[in-house]
């Protein structure tokens, strides 16, 4: 009862998948360590002295820190030096940990460091998602447990090398990756909070909408995607996404495969839904389509991408609708943000608005493309149903009641088009935390020429728009998909002494 954990020395690898297996059995072992301690404990057997048990880490020393190919936007160090980092839930990221791990050997033939680091598991962590870890405690218990076993510490939460704003001590090792251990544990239990979905079902395509109309088709088309049918062409299509899984972790399996992968779990009803729910279309590799309702507001959009980011996916895209701005619009014209006018106050403290945020050529080229394969409009003539350029983002729902004069100024000099709460807040905390990110808008209302947003009006467009709008999304992602992860993590993303890792 209550011995330390086991003493595991550095170890020095030059094969990704003998360097992950060292941190599965450090991680494993600690977790181990920890849940045991915490099951005595809650059983009523209090030990002598606090339980500790820290993350495993990463580390590469490297000499010269020459670039074979200038291509690439990841995998490699900026320059001589001694990089490190903290992991958690090889789990979670078998993947993406054996691919980073993989391309820092290949690319500067080093071999990579695997050990026990100095920053402790918290207990809340060390128990997941899943676990109330209060639920079972007395009132004594619960007063005695910040003593014994390690609570979080903001202070390694922060985002600071996301934000470029830090600065290593002397001597200090520089940041491999964007994410200390602890800020990704705690985003992946935000996730299962805000999202009513573990962080395990999420996959590396992401559509964020701000309407339960999409949310609702998207639902319909993946239960007639898990549905049998003699079709071969169609089983066969269908066949490529293994399960669906709705908040609550109901999982539902492909009955086109005899083998998904995946356990038919009711899951937990939900009395209630979260505040942005999650569903997945899952695929065995983890490239299948997340699509979460983040609701109304840009602090909605920030609070859910801060989480979503820690999990690296491969690209995110907003689907949602806006306000039209020029008369030559109609409703339900589609709406290709190239730009954003960002005035949702949010973020500005980590990514001030004059800070100009690129379009990403590989994510607007899908859409686009998306748009003239759904709609059946090519060239010259896409531009009777979409209009590219600025999309301003506000804080302020009720934006129609400022001012005529000052208000239509600033959005006559960005030349904005089109006008929402969420856009450009998804789009800066991509550019921020280096996911690739695109926006297809639909005009619902065009307030500045007297079409306002109004039940009747709004309830005939939602039935006639949304369905179109949903499937360019999920075309756009998988010809993104088909693109690659390498080709779509852009160099524009990259800044001056960029972490290794994507």
């Amino acid at each position: 009862m209550f011995k330390g954990p086991k003493n595991f020395r550095p170890r020095k690898f030059r094969d990704a998948q003998e360097a992950f297996a060292a941190i599965q059995e450090i991680y494993n072992a600690n977790i181990a360590y920890l849940r045991n301690s915490f099951g005595d404990f809650a059983n009523g057997k209090i030990p002598s002295g606090r339980i500790t048990a820290c993350y495993p880490y990463i580390k590469i020393t490297v000499e010269t820190a020459n670039r074979a190919d200038t291509r690439l936007s990841y995998g490699f160090v900026p320059k001589p030096g001694e990089y490190y980092t903290t992991v958690t839930r090889p789990d979670l990221f078998d993947h993406y940990f054996r691919e980073q791990l993989r391309l820092l050997l290949i690319n500067h033939k080093e071999p990579v460091e695997i050990g026990v680091s100095e920053t402790p598991i918290p207990i809340h962590f060390a128990l997941g998602e899943e676990f109330h870890l209060e639920q079972d405690l007395t009132q004594q218990q619960i007063e005695t447990l910040p003593f014994l076993f390690n609570q979080p510490d903001l202070e390694l939460m922060d985002d600071e090398i996301p934000n470029g704003t830090y600065n290593p001590r002397h001597g200090d090792p520089a940041p491999l990756a964007l994410f200390r251990a602890p800020r990704v544990d705690l985003s992946i239990m935000r996730l299962r909070h805000y999202t009513g979905t573990v962080a395990r079902h999420f996959q590396n395509y992401v559509i964020y909408t701000n309407y339960q109309f999409y949310i609702d088709q998207f639902v319909r088309i993946c239960h007639e995607i898990m549905s049998p049918t003699d079709d071969p062409e169609l089983r066969r299509e269908r066949a490529q996404y293994s399960a669906f899984v709705e908040p609550g972790n109901k999982v539902t399996i492909n009955k086109n495969l005899s083998n998904a992968g995946e356990e038919e779990a009711a899951g937990k009803p939900l009395s209630r839904m979260p505040q942005m729910p999650a569903f997945h279309l899952k695929r065995p590799d983890g490239s299948g389509i997340t699509m979460i309702n983040i609701g109304v507001g840009p602090s909605n959009a920030k609070t859910i991408t801060d989480h979503v980011a820690v999990l690296r996916p491969h690209a995110w895209v907003m689907l949602g609708h806006c306000a039209g701005l020029r008369n030559s619009q109609s409703l339900g014209d589609y709406v290709l943000a190239h730009g954003y006018l960002r005035e949702d106050n949010v973020l500005y403290r980590d990514l001030h608005p004059s800070i100009p945020l690129p379009a990403l050529s590989e994510i607007q080229l899908a859409l686009e493309k998306a748009v003239e394969q759904v709609t059946g409009l090519r060239g010259y003539d896409l531009k009777k149903i979409m209009r590219t350029g600025t999309v301003a983002t506000v804080d302020d729902r009720n934006w129609e009641l400022r001012p005529q004069l000052r208000q239509n100024l600033r959005l006559s000099q960005s030349r904005a088009i089109a006008l929402d709460m969420e856009s450009g807040t998804i789009a800066a905390n991509g550019f921020r935390f280096r996911v690739p990110y695109g926006t297809l808008l639909c005009v619902s209302d065009k307030p500045l020429h007297g079409q306002l947003k109004l039940p009747g009006m709004a309830d005939k467009f939602y039935r006639d728009r949304v369905d179109q709008h949903l499937q360019i999304g999920l075309l756009t992602m998988a010809m993104l998909r088909e693109t690659g992860s390498a080709k779509l993590h852009s160099r524009k993303l990259r800044s001056f002494n960029e972490v290794a890792f994507q």
